[in-house]
């Protein structure tokens, strides 16, 4: 029978000795850490001025990033000063809501959500469960912010590429919404397609290119590269090439565009054409704008039931 008494001193022992170890071990611990820390960094100024010192308020997590905010929140800001665009009042995603025959009970997966306001707005409409991929660090964090502030508690926020999410997960939505994306893509044609085989109705806002257009607008005529004629399973399209503006877009904080420096605009037709051939028949059209300031635009309701 063990000694209770021996027991006790051999696990006093043993306590010791993992004691003097771990002692042992706290100033290599500390070294190394106070080496990393000396090596190459990125600046971030006096880390106090990270602190908050008033009563917490949504204001404090909104003004994180101040200056980088797009959206203004719904009920006129409710108080709270962010961007100054309605998104979560956008009569553009009420509209897809509305043809998509609502939303309530329904599964979404969202591409690009930006601040969360069409997240916000899916979620008001009764969606079972809004699924959101944002692949900028920023806007992410934006999303989490609000999340909080307006309490999305059906909508879940990941950090990724949702071409890599599309590609890699074989998960089923009812519906896709995807805003404000298509252009920003290298492959637009690939998106569409890789849309076509995780839902069977899609929402879709997006800048499209038509030459006669593009050319009277100066602001961004310059940035096009000539007309690209090809062909992805069968079907041929016609896409252009497009650079961002360095200045006010790839070095501004709150820059909402694509991974890339640069990005490929389909024509309004090669659109249609792609959406066709990967099975969306019932396709409705409102908000086109060919005047609009960034290019002609317009949004769609594609359903392949």
């Amino acid at each position: 029978m063990t000694d209770p008494v021996r027991h006790l001193f051999d696990i006093s022992r043993s306590c010791r000795r993992a004691y003097l170890v771990i002692c042992s071990a706290v100033p290599k611990l500390k070294e190394e850490k106070i080496g990393a820390m000396s090596g190459p960094s990125k600046a971030i100024g006096n880390v106090l001025d990270r602190y908050i010192t008033s009563a917490p308020s949504h204001q404090n997590a909104l003004d994180i990033f101040e200056g980088q905010w797009t959206s203004l929140l719904p009920g006129s800001g409710q108080g709270l000063t962010a961007g100054s665009i309605p998104l979560f009042e956008d009569p553009r995603a009420a509209w897809a809501i509305e043809k998509l025959g609502g939303v309530q009970d329904k599964t979404v997966l969202e591409l690009g959500p930006l601040e969360g306001g069409h997240s916000y707005m899916l979620q008001s409409a009764g969606a079972m469960s809004v699924l959101a991929v944002e692949s900028n660090t920023n806007a992410f964090l934006r999303c989490l912010i609000v999340k909080e502030i307006l309490d999305l508690k059906n909508v879940r926020f990941l950090h990724g590429d949702f071409r890599a999410f599309l590609v890699s997960d074989e998960q089923q939505f009812d519906v896709i919404f995807a805003s404000g994306v298509l252009y920003h893509m290298t492959e637009p044609v690939q998106l569409l397609r890789d849309i076509s085989r995780r839902c069977r109705s899609a929402y879709l806002w997006t800048h499209y290119h038509d030459s006669a257009l593009i050319e009277q607008n100066q602001a961004i005529s310059n940035r096009f590269g000539p007309a690209q004629h090809l062909e992805y399973d069968g079907l041929k399209y016609e896409l252009h090439a497009y650079s961002y503006d360095v200045d006010l877009g790839l070095n501004w904080a709150g820059f909402c565009g694509g991974s890339t420096p640069s990005c490929a605009w389909l024509t309004r037709q090669s659109i249609l054409d792609a959406l066709a051939h990967f099975g969306f028949k019932n396709v409705d059209i409102a908000f086109e704008v060919p005047d609009h300031p960034h290019g002609p635009c317009f949004a769609i309701v594609a359903s392949q039931d």
